[in-house]
């Protein structure tokens, strides 16, 4: 399964404040600084999901996962634009969106953190079920709504870009999103591509995290099934030499088994 170091966990915490940094300013910055001041303690360390098999079930998977999503996210709006796509938002509506999108999965104004170690061993070990989800939390929210109200909380003001960016980033994963993206009145479709940018970029983000993790996962398994093999040849070794010195089966028996006791 793969781990952060402690210098990667430290090197992501500190891309994040930067592309923060670069991307915003004036009273907006200062209400951002002050919100990421905040939550630092708990943001550096949080996961992404609760299962290893889902995307970044690690300490410090949160960050890495945003970060992906910002830079992904751009990526993307670049195919788009190459492709005559309509871009009617900025890059920083498009960065706060993606910044923001899963900022509920750090948990409560409270200090209770959205995911917390899983202490059943059999869940851990048949599940993969790294995290599980905090019942102390203050009350219950989506990930989504949990994120426009830290952001509320902290004055953060948006535009209805960086919004609808942020509230669709699921997708129809959401079923609260149908509306938005099933649109067949022309008069109510989106009138912005950001939703569809960030949704993909999540959606990218999280399958290549996916597909990182499944490769760890196989050369682990990898190492522990030439180990097994390693042993159990070691034991057919063992056993074929017994044999081979002598043919009495009586002898044969003994030597494997120690002498019987009639």
């Amino acid at each position: 399964m793969k781990q952060l170091t402690e210098q990667q966990i430290t090197d992501n915490w500190t891309d994040l404040r930067t592309i923060i940094n670069n991307t915003f300013s004036g009273d907006r910055l200062e209400k951002l600084n002050k919100m990421y001041d905040d939550f630092e303690d708990r943001m550096i360390v949080a996961p992404a999901s609760a299962k290893k098999a889902f995307h970044n079930a690690m300490v410090g998977g949160y960050v890495e996962h945003i970060l992906h999503v910002v830079n992904m996210s751009k990526q993307i709006k670049d195919v788009w634009v190459s492709n005559g796509a309509m871009i009617n938002f900025t890059d920083e509506e498009l960065v706060f969106a993606a910044l923001h999108h899963d900022l509920g999965k750090i948990g409560d104004l409270e200090g209770n953190d959205y995911y917390i170690p899983q202490d059943n061993d059999w869940r851990v070990k048949n599940m993969g079920e790294i995290y599980t989800h905090n019942e102390n939390l203050s009350s219950y929210m989506n990930v989504t709504d949990r994120a426009l109200f830290i952001l509320q909380h902290y004055g953060i003001s948006m535009s209805e870009f960086e919004y609808l960016g942020l509230k669709l980033a699921d997708g129809l994963y959401e079923d609260a999103n149908e509306k938005y993206l099933k649109g067949y009145n022309p008069a109510w479709r989106l009138k912005s591509n950001i939703a569809y940018i960030i949704h993909q970029a999540d959606m990218m983000a999280t399958h290549t995290e996916y597909d990182e993790w499944h490769r760890e996962d196989k050369k682990e398994s990898a190492k522990v099934q030439k180990s097994v093999n390693k042993i159990k040849d070691a034991v057919d070794t063992e056993i074929k030499e017994k044999f081979t010195k002598s043919t009495d089966p009586k002898d044969i028996f003994n030597e494997l088994f120690g002498e019987k006791k009639w």
